[in-house]
């Protein structure tokens, strides 16, 4: 990738102002290779979970970050004028990056900044010993730091790319000229792949670089900022399969009291402390006290109960808390592309050379702007001092000024290094009279003599570049590594033999490449949460579904591609599937649902051809119907690979059905294209309140019945609103003070104490929002929300108490009337002056229309879905571009081409109706589309698949 990113020496041009210098060079993100789906997703499943994660979760080789990370950097050099910009507002610059929203890029942000490298911070940045989290981004400030502006940034060695929305551009990668990526570490988790790369101390790896270039051999450990002590005798380079242990410093204050002093890394003081409770109460340690004075160092004080031995309490400690953990890297990057695991020795020798081969352009492009200023010294010089400027006063055409200029340059052609183009002789035409009239020549020979003696030190670097580049890391080292040595001591640990009591965690776990899933199996991907009494069903590649009881460790087949806690009888979660039959067979789709099955019985939801394997799979809750993109492999004379398939134009049947003929040809690839809406019926839903949970079951108060798109809207007591869905898995932290079915137009009313001000205020808006809780009264922190209504036409009743010189009295207000529906972020008007002893609703001045509430169990739409009329009439044929006759069969689930040979008969494949063969389809007019005149409301649906066959 080197070769291919260094820039045209040749094609670097002086800036257009006129100065001296290089534009940074805006290389196409082109060139970079793809790699197919269908392949990753058919062969191997890492590789397909690998690619989901490749531009969030895993950093990229060459500069060592993930694209939040240099999306946060690039802004923050954008903006970067020396001083300190507030948090809040760098957030907000990177969003023009960074697609994925504020909080992602202020957590990003907070992690660089309490790594204490790139950034600058100033504020409360929180604690990483106590786990104290950073004030917020309004309050705290950052800019970059010293060692980030001279390692991390050059525009003319960055590679570009339009940002998301193409308005801007971002780096591709940052030329970072130092082992980035292991000094600061990295953790990224996602489906079937995870990235855990150890923090590494900063001199060490300068001092490894520079012993690399020097031929030796890098061996390098980790460094936590938390310090301990740690044994990497299975480190194993930081790749799969290693270990590091990492233990608290624990001394002895007194033989009644221990003191630990710095804690393993990846845990706080107070998980520590809990760790130590925990133990203590079942009896593993004997403890009478535990206090933490921790602030800028950790400082936790065990008292022992008496007659405990500190040695003993010590191995203990180590033993059964947290004071020793057992931390697995995994030394994942991406690079070209693609996940690569490496060790970190091979991290750090791709990082001096991706150094070596920065400094090498830097140089080179140096070389290019000292050579271009010398070329216009000489001419400039050549140009004044020879008069040949005089020689155009008789010209007059620009042509001939051209011409007469470039005669007058000839005899000194030869002395530089390229040839004269006419730009340069343009740009002698622009020097000014005044220029010409106070031209020193002493000056301009001192000029270019330190011209040519900064030419020959860049020369000398590129011929010695190993040596330039060692003492560049030895800079890096005096200048940025005091105040960096290590802080965690390398120690081998010796075994404590001790007991350790299993205890069920109710979690369910899976293994998808061997096949296993459990309750126990804690160091795989975590599935959800689960009872020791539940079923779990299990989808696999080959296209077999399999029900099991929750076990600690039980084996239920490789390839799985779904695990989940199976519910009986449960007909809203739809799974949609595309398969192939057999290895070379057919590709089909379908919708079902898994409602009854035997437990430990395996079924085929395919046709059963040896070799079958599904293609693609998605589990939906509520029914759910996306759409999908088909990319069928390259054919000769095959007109449209690429063609969209809708799940909402398929009836959803048994799981035993064989499916709907989606292509005859080899698919490469399915890729999801829009998410769709549920196609069931509507649910009913209740609200109860003693468990604070959504459910199904006419338990608490009836809230409506959902579908689709339809929202919650939850008011709560501290005077904030959220607008959430309907899933029966929504939690609520306490009780509702509003909570009904969201609509269009709905305006609430509310009533509210300001504390900054002293009054009651009523409020209306329309609330507007996106599943985050929004404040609508304000942010001081004794305001309290009163009242809340969602009626149309409130009316609120307002006793005031008595006055000396007004006896207590009420007043009835329309709150219409009284305030306009304004921004949920407006303080609103204040009520009526005097003392409030009391408020209330009054019945609202009239009702809204109420809607005609459909019940999912009145529906015909049921929670089956809308069933599809099987194909009984055909109205004709239609040939496709391929010279095939597309037979398009009409019936409420619409139309689907067979994609038949002239004269063959066809029928749905898997579907028989009453027992016997369909009947054959009748040939309709020639078409190459469905008649699209039919209408919705009195129609039968048509249903066109665009493929071709």
């Amino acid at each position: 990738m080197s070769n291919s990113q260094d820039e045209n020496l040749d094609s670097l041009k002086p800036n257009d102002d006129g100065t001296d210098g290089v534009q940074p060079q805006d290389t196409s993100a082109s060139e970079y290779t793809t790699t197919p789906l269908s392949g990753m997703y058919k062969d191997w499943f890492l590789d397909y979970a690998s690619y989901v994660i490749l531009e969030r979760a895993v950093p990229e080789i060459r500069d060592g970050l993930k694209p939040v990370q240099r999306r946060i950097l690039h802004s923050m050099k954008e903006m970067d004028d020396g001083r300190y910009n507030k948090v809040a507002n760098i957030i907000g610059n990177t969003m023009k990056f960074h697609p994925h929203g504020d909080a992602s890029i202020g957590d990003a942000l907070v992690q660089l900044g309490q790594k204490d490298l790139l950034v600058d911070t100033q504020g409360n940045w929180g604690n990483i010993l106590t786990g104290d989290s950073a004030a917020a981004p309004r309050y705290i400030e950052a800019r970059p730091s010293k060692f980030a502006l001279e390692v991390l940034f050059n525009p003319k060695t960055t590679l570009w790319k339009p940002s998301y929305d193409g308005r801007n551009k971002e780096p591709i990668t940052l030329p970072v000229k130092f082992p980035l990526l292991l000094a600061q570490g990295v953790e990224g988790i996602a489906v079937g792949l995870a990235s855990k790369i150890l923090p590494h101390n900063f001199v060490e790896l300068i001092d490894a670089s520079i012993g690399f270039l020097q031929g030796k051999e890098p061996d390098i450990y980790p460094d936590f900022s938390t310090g301990g002590m740690a044994d990497f005798s299975k480190y194993n380079g930081g790749l799969r399969g290693g270990k590091v242990r990492v233990r608290a410093r624990i001394n002895i204050l007194d033989k009644k009291t221990l003191v630990i002093t710095e804690i393993p890394f990846a845990t706080t003081t107070g998980g520590v402390m809990d760790s130590i409770v925990a133990a203590n109460d079942k009896g593993k340690i004997k403890i009478r006290k535990i206090e933490d004075n921790t602030a800028a160092n950790v400082e936790i004080l065990v008292h022992l109960m008496p007659g405990i031995s500190p040695d003993q309490a010590i191995d203990a400690l180590y033993a059964f808390t947290d004071c020793e953990i057992s931390i697995s890297p995994n030394a994942c990057v991406i690079e070209q592309d693609k996940p690569r695991f490496l060790d970190v020795n091979e991290l750090l020798k791709i990082s001096v050379n991706n150094t070596l081969d920065l400094l090498r352009r830097e140089l080179e492009i140096e070389k290019h702007e000292l050579l271009e200023q010398l070329l216009y010294s000489s001419l400039e010089k050549i140009f004044i001092e020879k008069r040949i400027y005089r020689k155009i006063e008789e010209c007059e055409t620009w042509e001939s000024v051209i011409e007469t200029i470039d005669k007058g340059l000839n005899p000194y052609k030869k002395l530089f290094y390229r040839e004269i183009t006419r730009d340069d002789i343009t740009r002698l035409t622009e020097i000014k009279i005044k220029r010409i009239s106070r031209y020193d020549a002493f000056r301009a020979d001192e000029l270019m003599a330190n011209l040519e003696e900064r030419l020959e030190k860049v020369n000398h670097h590129l011929e010695n570049l190993v040596q330039y580049a060692i003492d560049y890391y030895q800079h890096i080292r005096d200048k940025y590594g005091k105040g960096r040595e290590r802080k965690t001591e390398v120690r081998l640990f010796d075994t404590i033999e001790a007991t350790r009591v299993a205890v069920a965690n109710a979690k369910l776990y899976v293994n998808r490449e061997e096949g296993f899933a459990g309750t126990s199996m804690k160091k795989d991907e975590y599935v959800c949460d689960c009872s020791d009494i539940d079923d779990i069903i299990v989808f696999r590649e080959d296209g077999k579904v399999l029900v099991t009881k929750v076990a600690d460790k039980s084996f239920v087949g490789k390839g799985i591609i779904h695990i989940a806690v199976f519910e009986r009888n449960d007909d809203r979660t739809i799974y949609n599937m595309i398969y192939q039959d057999g290895n070379k067979g057919s590709s089909f789709m379908k919708r079902f649902a898994v409602k009854g099955v035997t437990r430990d019985k395996e079924y085929d939801l395919t046709k059963g051809t040896k070799g079958s394997k599904v293609l693609y799979f998605t589990p939906n809750p509520n029914g759910e119907a996306e759409v999908v993109t088909i990319y069928l492999r390259h054919k000769p004379k095959l007109r449209k690979p690429v063609f969209d398939l809708d799940f909402a134009d398929l009836a959803i049947k048994g799981r035993s059905a064989a499916g709907n003929l989606v292509t005859k040809h080899p698919i490469r690839k399915v890729v999801l294209k829009d998410q769709g809406v549920s196609t069931l019926g509507a649910m009913d839903i209740w609200f109860d309140e003693t468990v604070l949970r959504l459910n199904a079951d006419k338990r608490g108060s009836y809230l409506g019945a959902f579908k689709g798109d339809d929202k919650l809207l939850a008011v709560y007591a501290n005077g904030t609103y959220r607008i959430i869905g309907y899933d029966l898995s929504t939690h609520f932290d306490e009780k509702p003070m509003l909570l009904r079915k969201m609509k269009d137009g709905l305006v609430l009313t509310a009533v509210f104490f300001d504390a900054e001000q002293g009054f009651q205020y009523l409020k209306r808006f329309e609330p507007e929002g996106n599943g985050k809780p929004v404040g609508f009264i304000g942010e001081h922190r004794d305001n309290k929300l009163l009242l809340v209504s969602d009626e149309a036409w409130p009316r609120l009743k307002v006793n005031l108490a008595a006055t000396a010189r007004k006896p207590a009295c009420s007043e009835e207000i329309d709150a219409e009337n009284f305030i306009a529906v304004k921004s949920y972020k407006a303080r609103g008007k204040r009520l009526a002056p005097g003392e409030i002893e009391s408020m209330e609703w009054l019945e609202p001045l009239r009702k809204e229309e109420a809607e005609p509430e459909l019940h999912a169990e009145d529906s015909a739409e049921t929670q089956a879905g809308t069933p599809a009329k099987e194909p009984t009439e055909t109205e004709g044929e239609s040939r496709g571009e391929d010279g095939l006759i597309f037979e398009w069969v009409v019936g409420q689930e619409g139309e689907v081409p067979t994609g038949k040979e002239p004269g063959e008969k066809s029928k749905e494949e898997g579907e028989e109706e009453d027992g016997k063969p369909k009947p054959p389809r009748k040939p309709r007019k020639k078409s190459d589309k469905p008649d699209d005149s039919i209408k919705p409301g009195d129609r039968e649906k048509q249903i066109r698949l665009d493929l071709d066959i």
